[in-house]
């Protein structure tokens, strides 16, 4: 596979820098990943210690360089070393033409359009540099703010689909090439 995302991306947009992840984004990562309401509608593990972040940052980073994923930390221009949210491209097509979209932010950030900033970003990137042909989005049914965000960014809701992992996910599509 060539070395499709090296060196690391850092995408700059009006308000935000998507930056590599850090081990100083510990504490952030531990925030992200135990609080309540940002974790309301995922079934994943949650991270209640910062050698929990510290491990989930070195599995994030190891599958960066394995080019398995390429995970964002989410920053404010004024403040890019103080992560907000995440967002990531992953869980890539065996020919390189679909991965899935992942993504959190934290709580006071919500509802300024920060995530459809970042989110756009990291389509047009996903699009035009890595060549996706469809990027994914598995959601919770019941999360009404991430449903109209990808709804907002034209990804489609596919009924006919099931996530076999979360009976409890809706599947949106975004297909490039129409």
């Amino acid at each position: 596979m060539p070395d499709i995302i090296k060196p690391f991306p850092t995408i700059v947009t009006e308000r935000l820098i998507l930056r590599a992840l850090k081990n100083s984004d510990v504490a952030e990562i531990c925030y992200l990943r135990s609080d309540a309401i940002v974790n309301k509608y995922s079934k994943r593990p949650l991270t209640k210690t910062h050698e929990e972040a510290i491990e989930f940052i070195q599995m994030i980073n190891e599958g960066v360089a394995e080019q398995k994923r390429i995970y964002w930390s989410i920053c404010l221009k004024e403040f890019p070393e103080k992560l907000i949210g995440t967002i990531c491209l992953w869980n890539y097509s065996e020919d390189m033409l679909t991965a899935e979209v992942g993504y959190d932010l934290g709580t006071k950030f919500h509802q300024k359009g920060i995530m459809s900033e970042a989110l756009k970003a990291v389509l047009q990137y996903g699009i035009k540099e890595m060549k996706f042909v469809t990027i994914e989005a598995f959601t919770h049914k019941n999360n009404d703010a991430s449903k109209k965000l990808l709804e907002k960014h034209q990804f489609k809701l596919m009924n006919e689909r099931v996530d076999k992992t979360n009976k409890d996910n809706s599947i949106y599509v975004l297909n490039t090439a129409n």
